[in-house]
């Protein structure tokens, strides 16, 4: 008898997952069901229409050679059967059947199985609020919505929007709208800085200096209370701090997976209702699977279930799952996290935990960073790039790392490189120190940065010295009446005299002159300093060190760190 499959979702895991069985299995029969007129299509790709860099919703939906992705295409090409604008609306786990149910005309029908795969994905998180339903109110998932969004600004019926949610949904959206068409955009961020569940403070401040560059108003720490709109559409925001002029509003403020089928049918969940699958993606029920945006899957680095909703992961489970239903023994073996996001300027990449999540998951952790060039100081080509480690300290394991640059294809690269070792081992800030990575000038320092940002996780777990980052630096500062700090920069010397001119607070002390200038740094005082990057202020506290004077702090990333976080309007 042949194989009986039903599929419920047919955006990303749902099609993979269905096309890798009949490859391997060609006699299955296999329905694939779908609520919407649209299926298979990138969904990371909406913020790119809309932003007028892809030019057609097509190109979204069609294969690698040009061919549209429809019911017909997957009937025809795949052999499989597409009920889309169709709606599962019960699961018989007894009766192993699926009762779905005709958007356009009514009529239910019951789909038997042998093999389920729920792919139901999330739906946007939209808060129960005054005015949501109001015209021009969105969420970025769905081409229809991206559709209603490009030709509102074309028409230039868009002059101010607002995004709830610093997200990356949010984030991309807010640059397609400010770069492509001009839009007046906010960001409204609940939280106290920009992805706040996957970067740390530090990154998050280099993500919002990068938008405020490009007039896109950042406002953390902010809740929507409603909106307000004047003949059914949208025409204002009002916060808990302020109101909002918006012509658009777009809701970015994460995903609740759609498991509402799983749960009813007693499959187990976690939490936040997403579906808790084993290493085979195999449900409570070992003849259901599911994956994606629904499901749960266990963190890597806490050995936990937790939950990310991201594209490439929803492609990669369906595979497995198309395997498994056709008699295979695929794992997946869970996640570490690794995401990048294109900004205005900047790119912002990372994999395994930030510093916070990981003290929430009870690591006693520490996070270090480093500024340095992502190529060989003497080619001509470079940029600066931006990265933090997170470390165990007892253990010294390594269990994150972030980072920001320019350079976005090389930062994916570095990040890249760590997200392997972190998936398949328990790295250390020595095999970080020592991994092996391409060298040449065109491409990186013969020392690149992601072994340096791990030799500056060596030096402060030695107590080699105290790191401060650009924000605890700036601070310092600030509060420099009550707290006695002696402050030196290490920079050459006409960058720290020109600072030193507008304030005699500020002392000038570059390296070279350091070990001759000894008397006039005070040893009953504490001391920060810092340079450009963070390289020669080490090598003065090394200095200082030697001659007795050790109560000193040391700036991670330097001034530029500094500038990259917004900052520099803090010191002289």
């Amino acid at each position: 008898m042949p194989l009986k499959v039903v599929v419920i979702g047919g955006v990303a895991l749902g099609p993979k997952a269905a096309c890798r069985c009949l490859r391997l299995a060609p006699d299955s029969e296999l329905t694939l069901v779908d609520e919407n007129t649209y299926i298979s299509y990138g969904g990371c790709g909406l913020p790119y229409y809309v932003s007028g860099e892809i030019q057609t919703l097509d190109a979204l939906r069609s294969t690698n050679y040009q061919v549209v992705r429809d019911p017909e295409f997957f009937r025809r090409m795949k052999g499989f059967n597409v009920l889309n604008q169709t709606r599962a609306i019960s699961l018989d786990r007894k009766k192993k059947a699926v009762r779905v149910k005709n958007l356009a005309t009514g009529q239910e029908q019951e789909l038997p199985y042998d093999k389920l795969v729920l792919a139901t994905g999330a739906r946007p998180r939209v808060p129960n609020i005054e005015g949501r339903t109001l015209e021009n109110v969105h969420t970025l998932t769905r081409l229809e919505a991206a559709d209603v969004m490009r030709k509102a600004c074309e028409t230039g019926s868009v002059t101010d929007a607002v995004i709830v949610g610093g997200g990356f949904i949010g984030l991309e959206s807010a640059v397609a709208l400010a770069d492509m068409w001009g839009v007046n955009v906010t960001v409204l961020e609940v939280n106290s800085h920009l992805m706040s569940g996957v970067l740390p403070n530090t990154m998050g401040l280099m993500a919002e200096t990068d938008l405020k560059k490009h007039n896109v108003r950042v406002c953390p720490n902010e809740k929507t209370l409603r909106l307000e709109g004047k003949n059914g559409s949208v025409c204002r925001v009002i916060t808990d701090k302020q109101s909002i002029d918006a012509q658009l509003v777009i809701f970015a403020a994460g995903f609740i997976p759609n498991s509402e089928l799983a749960r009813d049918a007693g499959l187990e969940t976690i939490a936040n209702g997403a579906i808790v699958v084993d290493e085979y993606l195999r449900t409570s029920d070992p003849d259901i699977y599911a994956g994606g945006d629904c499901a749960s899957i266990k963190n890597i680095i806490t050995q936990k279930h937790g939950y990310l909703p991201l594209g490439s992961m929803s492609n990669r489970q369906g595979r497995v799952i198309g395997t498994n239903l056709a008699g295979g023994t695929d794992t997946f073996p869970g996640y570490v996290g690794t995401w990048c996001i294109k900004l205005f300027d900047i790119s912002i990449a990372a994999a395994g935990l930030t510093v916070t999540n990981a003290r929430r998951e009870g690591f006693d952790a520490i996070s270090v960073c480093a500024e340095q060039l992502d190529r060989a100081h003497f080619y001509p080509e470079k940029d600066m790039m931006a990265l933090e480690i997170v470390v165990e300290k007892g253990t010294r394991r390594v269990l994150g790392m972030q980072g920001a640059s320019r350079n976005g294809h090389g930062l994916k690269a570095r990040i890249d490189a760590v997200a392997a070792a972190l998936q398949y081992a328990k790295p250390t800030v020595n095999d970080i120190s020592n991994l092996e990575v391409g060298y040449a000038p065109p491409f990186a320092a013969a020392m690149d940065i992601v072994n340096a940002v791990a030799n500056t996780a060596d030096n402060v777990l030695s107590g080699r010295f105290t790191p401060i980052d650009a924000t605890e630096f700036t601070k310092l500062w600030r509060e420099r009446d009550k707290n006695n700090i002696f402050f030196i920069d290490a920079r050459p010397a006409k960058a720290g005299k020109e600072m030193e001119a507008r304030n005699p607070e500020w002392h000038a002390i570059p390296l070279e002159e350091i070990a001759d200038r000894l008397d006039e740094i005070p040893k009953d005082r504490e001391i920060a300093i810092i340079c450009n990057t963070g390289l020669r202020s080490y090598d003065s506290l090394l200095i200082l060190a030697k001659n007795g004077i050790c109560n000193v702090k040391n700036s991670m990333g330097g001034m530029q760190a500094v500038k990259q976080m917004g900052l520099d309007e803090f010191l002289p």
